[in-house]
């Protein structure tokens, strides 16, 4: 999914002079006081800040007071506009040279706390463009889809865990505008994919953190027509929703119990939460035991169960001595290569043959997630290479690809109450190149893992859009892991 703010389509006229479509450069929606910059050039000459207008649910903002719109969602499916007085305005077949920088705070990813009530620090999303866009005044048709795909193979109905996907699969698709709700949900039925569905609340609820009646109607008829199971809520912890102050203990209770309803009201077993503070635990939990839910901490790259990180967790987890408490076992730690979709992106980006052989064997090695990056980064340099020409990748290589031994998740097996099954392609014979599925199932199935393996395709971290349809990508993931499940069978009769 490119990171970016504008596309082929994106410029429009406008009586001011112009204006700008905007798409919000990320997989989930964010606040609009996330917004930190956003600054525009227009052929060739600077446009102050005092003549952009923010436009967003037909009401418009100075710039400059973005950040304060704590209260304001910049819905994933929305597109703003941002609206620029020239002296002249630009007319529709008109072609101009475009520049765009923002710059978005991410108010889920904390770096560091807040210290004496101040603000905390979090992960930037930066987004440079520069393109000659021409005028229009409509929206780019979205592609046919097709289902060429074979019949999928069959399930007997007594495997030891279901199969189901999060819709995050389909992130790039779902903000283009190319489905909604509705037609996404039609679409996984069409191509025999579930039963389990898993969402990122951030991503799909137009009214977040609120389960609105609406959505809930679309829900269930869905579910209804399809037979489909609610299988994980994820739900974040927007602490750094205001810019001036994180929350406090009892807004990140409000809003997890918030978040907590929502689940409940869609049919959801369990929350994937995001934090694992003890004190935030603790006043969940009886939450979580009156409305029936199972909250499950996610171990994600480039982390595994041993890690420092979540042996801490662990420990919180024995302190608090909860059967409601879990884990989400995501398959990105496991990994014994990078991704070939990732280093064809590097590739486009301008990485030489040299270049990316470095990268392979940077990653390779034991060192800590942020050593690598930093030598992978001042090779750059060395190289006379500026790595922001790489935009995120330099640093999504790495906290991206995690290489734990698959066995690992032996170790907390009773405590994994659900598993992304993350993947990144499907080679021609039917392997995920960079994951090894059959030992993972193998792993699970001596384990004695029962729950789902939620598909989880995050290759469009990398693709541009349209490259590939990842709802097909999806199909022969799960045609890989039933046919691994047969094997494991066969290996253990």
């Amino acid at each position: 999914m490119p990171n970016g703010l504008i596309t082929e389509d994106s410029l429009r006229p406008h009586p001011a002079g112009l204006a700008l479509r905007l798409t919000i450069p990320w997989y989930r929606s964010l606040w609009l006081s996330s917004v930190s910059t956003i600054r525009l050039t227009v052929d060739g000459t600077d446009v102050p800040d005092d003549d952009l207008t923010f436009e967003l649910g037909g009401r418009r903002y100075a710039i400059a007071e973005l950040q304060e719109q704590s209260d304001t969602l910049w819905y994933l499916q929305e597109h703003p506009l941002l609206i620029a007085r020239l002296d002249r305005p630009v007319a529709v077949g008109e072609q101009h040279d475009v520049e765009i920088f923002g710059e978005l705070r991410l108010p889920y990813m904390q770096i560091a706390p807040g210290r004496e009530g101040g603000p905390g620090m979090y992960v930037p999303n930066v987004v440079r463009q520069a393109t000659t866009l021409t005028v229009t005044d409509r929206d780019a048709p979205p592609p046919a889809t097709t289902t060429d795909a074979a019949p999928p193979v069959p399930d007997p109905g007594d495997d030891p865990f279901k199969l189901g996907l999060t819709l995050y699969s389909a992130s790039a698709e779902f903000r283009a505008g190319w489905y909604d709700l509705d037609g996404l949900l039609d679409r996984v039925a069409e191509l025999g994919i579930g039963p389990g569905i898993e969402i990122v609340a951030s991503q799909m609820l137009p009214t977040y953190p609120v389960v609105s009646d609406d959505f809930v109607a679309t829900w269930r008829a869905a579910f209804d027509r399809h037979g489909f199971e609610a299988s994980s809520f994820g739900a974040n912890l927007d602490m750094g929703r205001r810019r001036d102050r994180d929350m406090t203990p009892d807004e990140e209770f409000e809003f997890s119990e918030l978040l907590f309803q929502g689940a409940k009201r869609l049919g959801f077993p369990l929350v994937r939460i995001q934090s694992a503070k003890p004190e935030l635990l603790r006043r969940l939990l009886p939450v979580a035991e009156s409305l029936d839910l199972t909250l499950a901490y996610e171990i994600h790259a480039p982390t595994g169960p041993n890690s420092p990180e979540i042996v801490q967790v662990r420990e919180v987890y024995a302190d608090l001595d909860s059967p409601l408490l879990g884990f989400v076992a995501d398959f990105s730690s496991t990994m014994h290569a990078m991704s070939p979709t990732l280093l064809h992106a590097v590739r486009r980006a301008g990485l030489d043959d040299e270049a990316v052989d470095r990268l392979q064997r940077i990653w390779e090695t034991d060192a800590p997630m942020r050593e690598r990056q930093q030598e992978f980064i001042a090779y750059l340099h060395g190289r006379d290479f500026d790595p922001g020409r790489l935009g995120s990748f330099a640093h999504l290589a790495f906290n991206m690809h995690g290489h734990v031994d698959p066995r690992e998740w032996a170790d907390i097996m009773p405590q994994i109450l659900h598993v992304h099954a993350k993947f990144y392609d499907i080679d021609e014979t039917g392997q995920e190149p960079a994951i090894d599925y059959p030992e993972l199932v193998r792993v699970f199935v001596e384990g004695g893992y029962r729950g789902y393996w939620s598909s989880e395709w995050e290759g469009h971290a990398f693709a541009e859009l349209g490259e590939v349809d990842p709802l097909l990508l999806v199909r022969k993931q799960h045609d890989l892991i039933r046919a691994s499940l047969r094997s494991a069978e066969a290996t253990r009769a």
